[in-house]
C-alpha cells in the first residue's frame, strides 16, 4: 500500500489522523458534480467536464490477480500501463500490466518490483519510447525500461546527496526514515533530465540528467514553503500561459506547492485531500486526491471539475475498512484515487489504492 511512513500499522494512523485533519477543508470545498446514469451508463461531471465511468475497466487473465493498484501511463499507441505494488510474497508475479485501447490485456512483465511497485511514467526519446519506474519498500530503487520491460538501467539511493543512511544504497529491507530512500514519481523537465520525488523516504526532491546520473536535490521535510511531508507526486506545469515551474502534492499537508527547479517557494495551493499525483491536458491540471474525488483545474488553476466525490462518506467509514470491502463502493464514486492521467483524447484513467485493485475509465463526452 502507499500510506506508510514506518509501517502498515503506522500508515493506518497516519491515515485517519490526516482524514481528520483534512475534513473541514474538504467539506467546505466547491460543491460536488453528482452523478447520473443514461441507460447502463453513468456519467459524473456537469457542462464541458463530464465523463462517462467504467469502473473495472481493463481485464487480467485468469493467470494473473489484481493486487493494490498504485499508478497509470498512456503511450503514444494508446497503450495503458498499469503498476501495482505486488506482494513480496510472490515474486513471480509480474507488477505491471499492459492494456490496448479497448482494455484487452497484452503483457504483463516487471516482477522485480514485486512488493514496492509505484510510479510509473512513459518518455519519448530521440523518437523512442521508454517506461521510468520507481519502486519503494525493500525494492527501493528507480530505473528506465523499454516498452517491453527490458532493463535499461537502475538507479538505488543517490548517496552522494549525503542525506542517507550508511548502506542505504544497496538496502533491500523496508526500513523507513527520513535518512531512507523510498522514491514515488518522476517527472520531465525540457532539457532532458528528470525530477524524482523520494516521497516516503526522505521527502527531497533529486534532480538527474538524461542518463539517470544525480545532479542535486532540494526540500526536505518541514511544514511548506519549500518543505515538505510526503512529497508524493510532482510534475513539470507548462501548461499553455502559466510559467513554467514544478508541482509537488506536499500530500500530509493537503497542498499543491509551485516550486522553482531549484526549490524556490512560489505558491502553495490548500483544499486538497491528500493529493497524490499530477497530470495534465492542455490548459487543465489532473489531480487524484486519496480523499475519495479527482480534481481538475484550469490554467488559472481555479477548481472546474471534482469527479467521483465520495469524500464524507468514505473519510467516514475507512477506519472500517471501506477499501478492503468492494460491497461498499459506489458506482461514479471512488474510494482512494492514487494516480490518474490522461490520454490523447482527453479521457482519463484513474489507479485507486484499494486492496483488490481498481482501475477506472473516464470517457469525456
Amino acid at each position: 500500500m502507499s500510506l506508510r511512513p514506518e509501517s502498515r500499522s503506522t500508515s493506518r494512523r497516519e491515515f485517519l489522523s490526516q482524514t481528520a485533519a483534512g475534513a473541514v477543508a474538504l467539506l467546505a470545498a466547491p460543491a460536488v458534480l453528482t452523478a447520473s446514469k443514461t441507460d447502463s451508463q453513468v456519467i459524473i461531471g456537469e457542462g464541458d467536464y463530464r465523463y462517462e465511468v467504467a469502473h473495472g475497466w481493463p481485464q487480467l487473465p485468469e493467470k494473473y490477480t489484481w493486487q493494490t493498484t498504485h499508478n497509470v501511463a498512456v503511450d503514444k499507441e494508446n497503450r495503458l500501463y498499469v503498476i501495482h505494488e505486488g506482494r513480496a510474497n510472490q515474486p513471480d508475479h509480474p507488477s505491471i500490466f499492459v492494456f490496448d485501447g479497448d482494455g484487452k490485456f497484452i503483457k504483463a512483465f516487471g516482477s522485480q518490483f514485486q512488493g514496492g511497485g509505484h510510479g510509473i511514467e512513459v518518455h519519448e526519446e530521440d523518437g523512442q519510447q521508454f517506461l521510468y519506474i520507481c519502486a519503494y519498500q525493500q525494492v527501493k530503487k528507480i530505473a528506465k525500461l523499454d516498452l517491453d520491460g527490458e532493463t535499461v538501467w537502475e538507479r538505488r539511493a543517490p548517496v552522494k546527496a549525503g542525506i542517507y543512511a550508511s548502506g542505504e544504497e544497496a538496502a533491500t529491507e523496508a526500513v523507513w526514515g527520513r535518512d531512507r530512500f523510498m522514491p514515488t514519481n518522476i517527472t520531465f523537465l525540457p532539457d532532458g533530465d528528470f525530477l524524482l520525488a523520494d516521497g516516503y523516504g526522505s521527502f527531497y526532491i533529486h534532480r538527474y540528467n538524461k542518463d539517470g546520473e544525480w545532479q542535486s536535490c532540494f526540500g526536505g521535510a518541514g511544514e511548506g514553503h519549500g518543505k515538505f511531508n510526503t512529497p508524493h507526486g510532482i510534475w513539470y506545469d507548462q501548461r499553455p500561459g502559466r510559467t513554467p515551474a514544478v508541482a509537488i502534492c506536499d500530500r500530509a499537508h493537503h497542498t499543491l506547492q509551485y516550486v522553482s527547479l531549484e526549490g524556490e517557494p512560489l505558491e502553495t495551493l490548500t483544499g486538497y485531500g491528500l493529493p497524490a499525483n499530477l497530470d495534465t491536458h492542455g490548459e487543465l491540471l489532473l489531480v487524484p486526491e486519496l480523499h475519495a474525488r479527482v480534481t481538475l483545474l484550469n490554467a488559472a488553476n481555479e477548481v472546474v471539475a471534482r469527479l467521483g466525490d465520495d469524500v464524507a462518506r468514505v473519510t467516514a467509514q475507512d477506519g472500517g475498512g471501506i477499501r478492503n470491502d468492494e460491497s461498499r463502493w459506489e458506482s461514479g464514486k471512488f474510494v482512494h484515487p492514487h494516480d490518474a492521467c490522461f490520454d490523447a483524447d482527453g479521457n482519463i484513467f484513474v489507479a485507486e489504492w484499494v486492496n483488490t485493485g481498481r482501475v477506472s475509465k473516464l470517457r469525456r463526452v
